[in-house]
């Protein structure tokens, strides 16, 4: 089986791709595991270390091909803030709760989850559900969405 051994941030390929791969946010964070692109292509995701791989970033194939990687629409909430210590705010609790987020401006983006919507309208915030691609902050160790304790 043809193996995928490098992430190729986006921007940076040298060709077209071959074939896309579309991935929740999940689906993105993998070192190893048998991928069946769009097109049909089947190949494996051998990694040297589990990464987050970004939307837009590209797979290089043994071939030299490449399997350009699209973040899928999730469920989500946005969370929309009044001022930048309101956005600090939010963030610390969702931060105390291990909660991957995205950044986005005056607002922030986290899983759909009813708990968390009932606690930040709680907390006087606007909370809209949507579907859209999920890109949380990488985090202080460069793991996007993950904590660990070690």
């Amino acid at each position: 089986m043809m193996r995928a051994t490098e992430v190729i941030p986006a921007g940076d390929w040298p060709q077209p791709p071959a074939d896309t791969v579309v991935l929740d946010f999940d689906g993105r964070h993998r070192r190893r595991v048998t991928m069946t692109a769009s097109g049909g292509l089947t190949f494996l995701l051998d990694l040297p270390e589990t990464v987050a791989i970004e939307d837009g970033a590209g797979l290089q194939l043994e071939d030299g091909r490449i399997v350009g990687v699209e973040a899928a629409p999730e469920a989500l909430l946005e969370v929309t803030c009044a001022d930048p210590h309101q956005l600090a705010r939010i963030a610390w609790h969702l931060g105390n709760r291990h909660l991957p987020t995205e950044v986005r401006g005056s607002s922030l983006r986290v899983r759909d989850d009813h708990v968390i919507a009932d606690m930040l309208r709680g907390l006087g915030l606007t909370v809209s559900e949507i579907e859209a691609p999920f890109q949380p902050e990488g985090g202080a160790y460069g793991s996007a969405g993950h904590h660990h304790h070690d």
